[in-house]
């Protein structure tokens, strides 16, 4: 028999019921952190809810205000685009001694706190790969949350893989376009490998093969290892050779650049959909 903890008896309720809100989901089961029955979902589509209670075994909700009215945890797992109205079916049904927990992408926790009249927030940034306990989490609270809130947060987002807890709420934005997109930029530069792979006369199959163990391999090797990364570079690249000669292009197209731009780009709008109207459509600099 699993041992009950304290936030088996605890109620959530999550706001948004998306992938990121399902991977919490999940991830609070797998881990015996909450009991399924304790757990409400709301989101607009009746046919999501149905799904999640028939995998979960979860209570769904089509209004937020229900479904949040009579939580302990609240987690808002919405589009930054979405968070105004949601903010306005939500006010007034939320427990005074109720925690706030906000995984939308630039909102901050004083127009959480505005938006809802509460004042015990969490504002964290996961990863897509969160979803198999795998991801890392940065986070940061308001001066309201209580020690025992604090714990809480850490339990659950700790069953999503590692946390970091840092005071300054500005560094949730870097976060954002750091390691929330991260896995973006990955999955692209995987692709690029593969596809070079397929044009060199590899099959697919055969590609993917050796672009995924090759960076599985060097990501390991190199948590395994006391060197810095340009040392680790630096020792499979002999002068003349064909690593010198690849990276010679990468840095003559602006490898490094891009990507710098290219995270600089998305902390920017990570600022504009924080902002008090967030909209779909924003200037990309050149």
């Amino acid at each position: 028999m699993k041992e009950e903890n304290d936030l088996q008896k605890v109620k959530f309720a999550f706001i948004g019921s998306g992938t990121m809100a399902e991977a919490m989901i999940s991830a609070l089961l797998r881990m015996n952190i909450a009991k399924p029955e304790n757990i409400h979902a709301a989101g607009p589509r009746f046919e999501r809810g149905m799904e999640l209670q028939s995998i979960h075994g979860i209570v769904p909700f089509t209004e937020n205000s229900k479904a949040a009215s009579d939580a302990d945890i609240i987690i808002l797992s919405i589009k930054p685009q979405k968070l105004n109205s949601v903010l306005n079916t939500l006010e007034g049904s939320i427990k005074p001694t109720a925690l706030i927990i906000t995984i939308v992408a630039g909102a901050t926790i004083k127009k959480i706190r505005s938006g809802l009249a509460h004042d015990s927030i969490v504002r964290a940034m996961p990863n897509t790969p969160a979803q198999i306990g795998a991801g890392i989490t940065v986070w940061t609270a308001s001066e309201s949350v209580s020690t025992e809130q604090l714990d809480q947060t850490r339990k659950i987002l700790s069953a999503l893989g590692e946390e970091i807890f840092l005071e300054e709420e500005a560094n949730l934005d870097m976060a954002t376009a750091l390691s929330g997109t991260g896995p973006a930029y990955v999955y692209l530069f995987m692709e690029a490998l593969i596809d070079s792979g397929v044009h060199l006369g590899f099959s697919r199959r055969i590609a993917e093969q050796l672009v995924i163990k090759t960076i599985q391999g060097s990501i390991e090797f190199y948590t395994k290892s006391d060197l810095h990364l340009s040392a680790l570079r630096n020792a499979v690249t002999s002068p003349g050779g064909t690593s010198a000669e690849a990276l010679y292009f990468l840095d003559k197209a602006g490898f490094r650049t891009a990507i710098s731009r290219a995270v600089w780009a998305a902390y920017e709008r990570t600022l504009e959909l924080g902002s008090d109207n967030p909209n779909n459509t924003h200037q990309i600099h050149n």
